[in-house]
């Protein structure tokens, strides 16, 4: 007889339409501390320092910032990350793994150089507040609902297609260091697609490195004065970068990082998991720091078997994460000397094929997106079109004319087809 096989906490809910229920968590002990939990916490971190802080020195370089300001940024995303990581996986017992806003940073280099470094602290103060309120109120699922599936995914894609379209430009300057690079990404993404970002970044080093385009002598271990940004407010910042930032946010992180710890079985509640992630927010923003958030594609990592079989000794790679985080942000200074030591081409089309799955996903958002797809279309060449009119952003133009679409051509926000007469 065929013995039925049955969910264990912590497998994937992909073929189960309830996701397992996690046993009690037992009280920390010390033995709860493990080899797999805690290298899961590590990769986690080097995967956010491969493919979304190339996209983050991107938008330091359209800003025009020095290393120092730029050094100072780092520091207050990775101890933003560190704090309310380490917090939350401790108090909730669940590997919480959190990271500054992917999305939100491609967002600002459409902003900079028009936008000014004090208005775009001003903004991330906003944005932090908003989702505070979100957070607090508990009507993160009532928020989501105003905005379509697919106008929202058309909005991301569009966000995002500049950057995969750079990394291809680049052949034109660089390339061998271009094609080398991306005839190692297909390589990776199938021998190894969980570590594909990380070893590319190893890749386009060695080709770099070989061609000469490095200049690695002025690299030395150094620790991070962080610089106090004051904030500023206008209506151009916060209609093209604190709404569009609160919406990416929600729907480019707390979507499907809820999802991920819901398909691991971990039962944890958005609110907590927002309001310190937003209170963090508000204390970095000073710094340069963007908006601190759950994490997605990181979180995979850390929640499933890899990082611990028992799945309720896996809050240790949440604790793990944090604390590399932690060192990442004193020693930032060093970082910040890698990504300058690089050229230009490498950092973009690592950030742009680290874009290809958020890209694919966005776009199949939109394709399948039946009965208001029109409108997320509309919703995507908008946003990618770079547009700017009464000095507010495309992503700003883009979520509104789709909402406008997606009520004109299909009948309400939540896409009810129009009857046809």
């Amino acid at each position: 007889m065929r013995q039925e096989h049955r969910p264990q906490p912590g497998d994937s809910a992909a073929g189960a339409n309830i996701p397992p229920a996690m046993p009690p968590m037992p009280k920390p002990a010390g033995s709860d501390w493990s080899a797999s939990a805690v290298t899961a916490g590590f990769l986690a971190v080097l995967v956010s320092f491969t493919g979304p802080l190339a996209i983050f020195y991107q938008a330091a370089q359209a800003a025009q910032v020095d290393n120092a300001m730029f050094a100072s940024w780092v520091w207050g995303i990775s101890i933003g990350a560190a704090i309310s990581g380490i917090v939350l996986s401790w108090y909730l017992r669940t590997p919480v793994i959190t990271a500054w806003s992917a999305p939100g940073t491609a967002l600002l280099i459409t902003l900079f150089p028009g936008l000014s470094l004090h208005e775009a602290v001003g903004a991330y103060i906003t944005a932090a507040a908003v989702l505070l309120a979100i957070g607090l109120s508990g009507s993160f699922e009532r928020v989501m609902s105003w905005v379509p599936k697919g106008v929202a995914s058309g909005m991301m894609a569009g966000i995002l297609l500049p950057f995969g379209l750079e990394a291809f430009r680049s052949t034109s300057t660089l390339p061998l260091l271009a094609f080398g690079m991306i005839g190692a990404y297909l390589v990776f993404k199938r021998a190894a697609p969980r570590y594909s970002v990380m070893l590319l970044l190893v890749a386009g080093v060695l080709i770099a490195v070989f061609t000469g385009a490095t200049r690695f002598s002025g690299i030395e271990l150094e620790l991070v004065t962080p610089q106090f940004i004051a904030p500023a407010w206008s209506w151009g910042s916060t209609f093209s970068l604190a709404l569009p930032l609160v919406l990416v946010t929600l729907t480019g992180q707390y979507l499907p990082g809820i999802a991920v710890l819901k398909t691991s079985g971990y039962q944890a509640s958005v609110r907590p998991i927002m309001s310190v992630n937003s209170i963090v927010s508000l204390a970095v923003a000073v710094t340069g720091g963007i908006t601190i958030a759950i994490a997605a594609i990181t979180a995979a990592m850390c929640t499933g078997r890899d990082a611990h079989e028992d799945p309720r000794r896996r809050y240790i790679a949440g604790l793990s994460n944090g604390l590399f985080y932690l060192a990442a942000g004193l020693f930032g200074g060093s970082i910040v000397m890698l990504f300058s030591a690089l050229p230009r081409e490498l950092v973009v089309t690592l950030a742009g094929l680290a874009l290809l799955g958020p890209i694919t996903a966005n776009l199949a958002g939109v394709i399948v997106a039946e009965d208001h797809r029109e409108a997320s279309i509309i919703t995507f060449l908008a946003t990618a079109s770079g547009m700017s009119f009464l000095g507010l952003g495309s992503a700003f133009w883009g979520i509104v004319i789709g909402m406008v679409a997606c009520r004109v051509l299909h009948g309400g926000p939540k896409g009810e087809q129009v009857q046809k007469k």
